[in-house]
């Protein structure tokens, strides 16, 4: 993620003091390694007394079996369509067997650790430890690390585990993972912004009266998207949630000052939904302080909050503020863990028997700074939402196939490639790119310029790829196949062919009306996109529901199958990046904008089929 600069010299340890190498210890074997990415640069040895918020991913007994019920319930065509799993049936088919916890345990208890967490399937083990204990629980030495831009964190390239664990642990964190998960949106703008010079205005004269391509507001998108008119049926039943990381948190009076100019009467739902701190995630009421302005905190957030209120109140809405490294600020009293946040948030919402029926995350990083094992951990963490009926949304991206002059893998081999993202990847979620204009939309994106101060600012271009861990799913197996095809051997050895391809869908994602400290403006990126389709999403669950129906639940096996015809299709733009036009939009499904843009009517009568 990237935040704030993180202040970690309490956790090097000078140089005179280093000590000597940790003694390989009899019985072990490595158990995981990863390339420190670059970008980084060892800057010292973690100090021993520094705290590490260990987690361990215990081998689960029964995924296997989960992800059948995940697909059957899922697809549209099988007898148990809609019949999502229970909480506890989830947390039964996902617990390790009676031997992994006892032998990990064991371990554990045989190095002096007795205080133990668990989450709610026991499938993961949590326990805060000094640095000296975990680099002799897993045979390794931590450093600091950091980042060319001032961030820091304390990991370590290869950890060992005793040779009879290695069957029975997927993954330890914080460890190897380098992972920084950024918000997928651009600046924030107040000066008019860049206008296409092949723009053509609408004909439609409904869109042209209230689809303005500098500033487009909700009442465009009821507009656009046939949402126009649709009243919530089923309210108290069903909800949508959204993600807030990196100390970000939905500012209220900027969300107010939103409503009551964008969408009139719905004002009161700035200060309605809940915001639930999870590892001490931020929370508060007031507008934003000198301190936060100056950190221009909060853009992401308020973007999230203001792009779903905007289209689906009165749906209930769910804030959920993560707390975890990056950033945080250690000192000599107070220790902050050092995990990944989405690890952080996905074992309490799992532990939670009622989620939102959608949840909404603009974040992702490079796939390949994230160790394998922790990211097929992770997304099949994904899959156990899906199962029990939860949508997850993740954004696409704002680079294109990768940001230019930076496309090159992270195995040391320096190969030239395109660059992409996780969660994007994982094949549990639902990924969103982003579109702009109107008839037709076509792929977001906006040159590189200069700005007042000189600084360069990168292109935009709505992200999308394949996949380096995931495999094509067989969902998406047929019209990957024939994109890849179509491409005739464009960007051979550039992308992973057999990968899992993103993003499924899109919607409008460029100069999205907004407000931030008291400030009206716009901003643009999938980080926009991927909220309101959220949104739009909830209203869907909504009708429903107000029909006697269950959820969508996992939207991927429907969407592929025959969701698909309810999205106007975008054929226009590219996944612009690593210096060439990247992949195209074409006909039919495309690893830029998926199956295209929501028509509202449409999804609900397909869905209800």
């Amino acid at each position: 993620m990237y935040g704030a600069t993180l202040l970690l010299s309490v956790a090097i340890a000078a140089q005179a003091v280093l000590g000597s190498p940790v003694q390989k210890r009899a019985g072990y074997s490595v158990k995981e390694t990863h390339f420190v990415p670059q970008k980084w640069s060892k800057i010292g040895k973690a100090a021993e007394d520094f705290a590490i918020h260990l987690n361990i991913g215990l081998k689960q007994s029964s995924f296997d079996e989960l992800e059948r019920h995940l697909y059957e319930v899922s697809d549209p065509d099988h007898g148990r369509y809609g019949q999502h799993l229970s909480y506890e049936e989830v947390n039964d088919l996902i617990k390790p067997t009676d031997k992994t916890s006892s032998l990990v345990q064991d371990w554990l208890r045989a190095n002096g650790i007795e205080d133990l967490g668990f989450s709610a399937a026991k499938d993961w083990i949590s326990v805060t430890l000094p640095v000296s204990v975990v680099e002799r629980l897993l045979d390794t030495e931590y450093h600091v690390y950091e980042h060319e831009d001032g961030d820091q964190l304390v990991r370590t390239p290869e950890w060992s585990l005793p040779a009879h664990l290695h069957e029975h642990i997927d993954s330890i964190q914080p460890t190897t993972s380098f992972m920084r998960a950024t918000g997928q949106k651009t600046e924030f703008l107040q000066f008019p912004p860049w206008i296409s010079p092949g723009y053509t205005p609408p004909s439609n004269a409904t869109i042209s009266k209230v689809c303005n391509i500098s500033s487009v507001t909700p009442e465009c998108f009821m507009n656009l998207y046939s949402t126009k008119g649709y009243k919530p049926k089923v309210p108290g039943l069903n909800k949508v949630g959204f993600n807030n990381f990196l100390g970000e948190i939905p500012i209220r009076p900027d969300a107010y000052q939103f409503l009551k100019k964008y969408h009139p009467g719905a004002e009161d739902a700035a200060y309605k939904f809940p915001q639930i701190s999870i590892a001490d995630g931020p929370a508060q009421d007031g507008p934003l302080t000198y301190n936060q302005s100056l950190e221009r905190t909060s853009m992401e957030a308020n973007l999230d909050v203001q792009a779903i209120a905007g289209i689906s109140d009165p749906t209930p809405i769910i804030s959920y503020s993560t707390g975890g490294s990056p950033p945080f600020i250690p000192d000599t009293s107070t220790t902050e863990n050092t995990n990944e946040p989405y690890l952080v948030w996905l074992n309490y919402v799992l532990g939670q028997p009622i989620v939102p029926q959608v949840i909404s995350t603009s974040y992702a990083d490079d796939e390949q700074t994230v160790p394998k094992a922790y990211a097929e951990r992770v997304c099949k963490q994904f899959a156990q939402l899906g199962a029990r009926g939860v949508s997850i949304l993740f954004a696409s991206g704002d680079r294109g196939v990768g940001i230019n002059n930076t496309c090159i893998s992270n195995d040391g081999k320096n190969t030239t490639m395109f660059v992409p993202l996780f969660p994007s990847g994982c094949p549990y979620v639902t990924t969103v790119g982003a579109t702009h204009q109107f008839e037709p939309e076509v792929v977001a994106f906006r040159p590189g310029y200069f700005d007042a101060d000189g600084n360069y600012r990168e292109i935009y271009s709505s992200g999308g790829g394949f996949s380096n861990y995931f495999s094509t799913p067989d969902y998406q197996t047929k019209v990957v196949q024939d994109y890849v095809k179509n491409l005739d051997g464009l960007y051979d050895g550039l992308y992973n062919k057999g990968g899992r391809a993103y993003p499924d869908l899109s919607a409008q994602g460029q100069y999205f009306a907004y407000v931030w400290n008291g400030t009206e403006g716009v901003i643009s990126g999938t980080s926009a996109s991927t909220p309101l389709m959220s949104g739009i999403l909830a209203l869907v669950n909504d009708d429903l529901y107000a029909h006697g129906k269950p959820p969508l639940g996992f939207l991927n096996p429907w969407l592929y199958k025959k969701g698909y015809k309810g999205f106007t299709d975008i054929t226009s733009g590219s996944a612009a990046g690593c210096g060439v036009e990247g992949f195209n939009a074409t006909e039919g499904w495309d690893p830029v904008t998926g199956f295209g843009t929501p028509i509202f009517p449409l999804i609900t009568e397909l869905a209800k089929k």
